[in-house]
């Protein structure tokens, strides 16, 4: 059986003519095996087209669009799940300082497939800038997706400062997402607000009109902080002057690390990249006396277009009003709400407290404690949530002046902004209890029906996670039973949206 070979030379010269399909790479040439022969060789033993000096890149880009082309022929597209050929791929968007990709997050695909019986689903690690803000992060996913050069907005940029283009991505890694091929999207922490931010870009225009919602089949959230944090408080943000850090704190110290990061990055691992191309923070485009300015005060992390200003309640209300968060008809949602608290049996008012276990992870115990007795009176401009009196854990007679889940939290997240984006009435959510895990697939009870049968454009809340903190479920693998059951869980829910997207 004939194929088709490239030569691509270094001298600009492509030549086709040849058997099977692999690239080998030599000193001056490069040679595309293709079988079967692309249409646009039309079964010519021979043909020279001339083409640019890079011809390496480009040989990549036809390999790439060739496969892709013949999947597409071949019917190897979206399917069912166990019956058809290939599963709607789940793309993976990690939360704040994450970049570590798939090795941290270790052997969850056999347990997220395990009700695949022949083609397991693709799953796809993006990288976006560990602690960009979440428009900068939504560009950078979108284009990781479809490839080309990441475009900020004109706006954006112009607001914020920074070069309106990144970097250019080239291939991406899902070329033929579209509305008839989306895809479905799973975030952890501040993962969970990049997915919802990129869908209200894309229904706002900032792509074009190529781009609609429903590319996203589903959103996934675990631990996600949708309607802020108090922990970005505590850190260091100043809780009456937001953006604006205090400089003896951890997020000040974080801040310089990000400088220093930046500035050596040329020549430092991936795992480190925190995607600043558009702020010319390296050493190749600034000097020695602009980084000490930027260490002695931050233009990037004392923003508002950084991840710590975006997971203040100020951001999240500003994002509220705006009507980021509505949800989208066409498409399937979840969240996964951990918690490392309970109730103290020896305060007369019954204040959160996390438990003992987690004291092996110091910094999440010590972060929850702080959590449980935040005081929010001390937040400017007030935070939407809060009552006409002054907010207090609880008060004397015993009566909460605001619930517990303002309390109750992950070590990270209080579980009311795990939930999801804009209140409970100004959204449509479905809030279930614990279910038996081998009983998911056979309960008659209307009220989990919805684990197996996902409706669009409704909130499935999960609640909840006890005794879990903001890394029990992702991103580091243990191996714990939860950590099963959990990918277990998601994917028979991701196969049942499969199936309900088809019908």
């Amino acid at each position: 059986m004939r194929g088709t070979t490239i030569k691509l030379g270094l001298r600009s010269r492509l030549v086709i003519g040849g058997r099977y399909p692999r690239l080998n790479k030599h000193t001056s040439y490069f040679h595309l095996h293709l079988f079967p022969p692309p249409p646009w060789s039309a079964g010519q033993p021979q043909a020279n087209i001339y083409l640019g000096r890079r011809a390496g890149r480009l040989a990549s880009i036809i390999v790439s669009h060739y496969s892709s082309s013949r999947a597409r022929h071949c019917g190897m597209t979206r399917s069912t799940g166990p019956e058809g050929l290939e599963p709607m791929p789940l793309v993976i968007v990690q939360g704040f300082l994450g970049n570590t990709g798939r090795w941290l997050w270790g052997d969850f695909e056999r347990h997220l497939n395990r009700d695949l019986k022949s083609t397991p689903r693709r799953t796809i690690f993006v990288s976006v800038g560990p602690v960009s803000s979440l428009h900068d992060r939504a560009c950078e996913l979108y284009y990781s997706l479809l490839g080309g050069t990441v475009d900020y907005g004109e706006e954006h940029s112009t607001t914020h400062k920074h070069a309106r283009y990144g970097r250019n991505i080239g291939l991406g890694q899902y070329p033929e997402w579209s509305p008839s091929r989306p895809l479905h999207f799973l975030g952890h922490s501040i993962g969970g607000p990049t997915i919802i931010k990129l869908q209200s870009l894309i229904k706002q225009g900032h792509f074009g009109p190529s781009a609609h919602p429903k590319m996203i089949v589903s959103v996934n959230a675990v631990s996600a902080p949708f309607r802020g944090t108090q922990a970005v408080y505590i850190l260091g943000e100043r809780p009456d002057a937001a953006p604006a850090v205090n400089p003896l704190s951890v997020g000040a110290l974080v801040g310089k690390g990000v400088h220093i990061l930046s500035f050596l990055s040329p020549l430092l691992p991936r795992v480190f990249d925190l995607h600043g191309d558009c702020r010319s923070l390296t050493y190749r485009d600034i000097s020695v006396l602009s980084l000490l300015k930027q260490l002695w005060k931050s233009d990037w992390a004392e923003s508002r277009d950084a991840t710590p200003f975006d997971v203040t309640f100020q951001a999240a209300d500003e994002r509220e009003l705006m009507g980021e968060g509505d949800v989208e008809p066409e498409t399937f949602y979840q969240s996964h709400v951990a918690r490392m608290t309970q109730r103290s049996r020896s305060d007369q008012f019954g204040a959160h407290t996390p438990s003992l276990r987690h004291i092996m992870s110091p910094f999440l115990y010590i972060l929850s404690r702080l959590l449980c007795t935040f005081d929010y009176s001390n937040l400017q401009p007030p935070p939407s949530f809060l009552t006409q009196r002054a907010p207090a854990r609880s008060v004397p007679d015993g009566d909460s002046i605001m619930g517990d889940e303002y309390w109750a939290n992950d070590g990270v997240v209080p579980i009311f902004s795990q939930w999801h984006p804009l209140p409970c009435g100004r959204t449509r959510c479905r809030h279930f209890g614990p279910v038996a895990p081998e009983l998911v697939e056979y309960t008659d009870n209307d009220y989990h029906r919805d684990r197996v049968t996902p409706r669009p454009g409704i909130w499935c809340v999960n609640w909840q996670e006890e005794d879990a903190n903001h890394m029990s479920l992702l991103p580091l693998w243990t191996g714990t039973s939860r950590q099963r059951r959990f990918w277990e869980q998601l994917g028979r829910w991701l196969l049942a949206v499969d199936k309900a997207f088809v019908h």
